[in-house]
């Protein structure tokens, strides 16, 4: 099983952001927020997660499938680690690349802020 060091660290990063999205899942291997209900949709949107998968964890930010633009700054050591669109796949996770990632986070719930997604 992937490293549960590695998975609390990715979680801190979306943890920041609980206060003003809604939390889905909590659990050992699986930490999922949503933005919070809004009248014009009538439901949350999904916003990241972390979840810990066979042999590696998932870090999920859903704003760089939307706009991403939000893309073009990171470098190529943490853009080598994305699966799809929207995904990142880490065994472990360095400091460096732990800022890096959770400048992108701060970034992408700016970029939904500014759009009253939250």
């Amino acid at each position: 099983m992937a490293d549960k060091n590695t998975f609390q660290k990715l979680k801190s990063i979306l943890k920041k952001y609980e206060s003003e999205l809604t939390i889905v899942h909590d659990k050992e291997d699986n930490y999922y927020l949503n933005t919070r209900i809004s009248g014009a949709n009538k439901k949350g949107e999904f916003f990241g997660a972390v979840q810990i998968k066979k042999s590696y964890v998932s870090f999920h930010l859903m704003p760089v499938y939307y706009y991403p633009d939000l893309l073009d700054e990171i470098n190529e050591e943490l853009k080598s680690h994305m699966q799809g669109k929207s995904c990142f796949n880490f065994k472990e996770i360095d400091d460096k690349l732990l800022k890096e990632l959770s400048s992108l986070t701060q970034k992408s719930f700016q970029q939904y802020k500014t759009l009253k997604k939250i």
